[in-house]
């Protein structure tokens, strides 16, 4: 299979309560636009020292990750990010690993937004259409299916 990219949206997470409080104007929040590669095997977002820095992302935290070659490289963990993908949105705490050039789409965040790679179309695709489905379970009642809708979810 072919490498699939995503034209995403990365902004400092905690820029929103920066301008909920006050403390910054709203065109003063750090975004950046990136073309990242989907990349299933990730776990996570992965992000250069270059784009942390445009974001003004905090390290939270060291931690040991695991690269594709199966070589172990020590990486930081910043604060938390909002990726955007149309009409979708995730909040995770991306890692920065050291020399990275490309950013990588993750599972978990692929996950959160219900979505998928379409293999044949090399594209990333809503899993369940355009519309986003969230699933929710409770221990004694199955699974419960929701959709979320504009007016209840304003910023999906």
């Amino acid at each position: 299979m072919g490498t699939v990219f995503a034209d995403v949206t990365l902004t400092n997470a905690g820029d929103f309560v920066r301008v909920k409080e006050g403390l910054i104007p709203e065109q003063n929040k750090r975004a950046v636009q990136i073309r990242a590669i989907v990349d299933t095997g990730a776990v996570t977002l992965v992000i250069s020292e270059a784009v942390q820095e445009k974001l003004g992302l905090e390290i939270l935290e060291i931690s040991e990750a695991t690269l594709a070659d199966k070589s172990k490289v020590v990486c930081k963990v910043a604060e938390p990010v909002e990726i955007r993908w149309k009409r979708r949105s995730s909040v995770c705490k991306p890692w920065v690993i050291p020399g990275a050039e490309e950013v990588l789409l993750g599972a978990i965040p692929l996950e959160d937004m219900d979505l998928m790679v379409d293999p044949r179309n090399l594209e990333l695709v809503g899993r369940h259409g355009e519309e986003r489905l969230g699933m929710l379970y409770q221990a004694r009642h199955g699974q419960l299916n929701f959709t979320a809708d504009d007016s209840v979810f304003p910023y999906q």
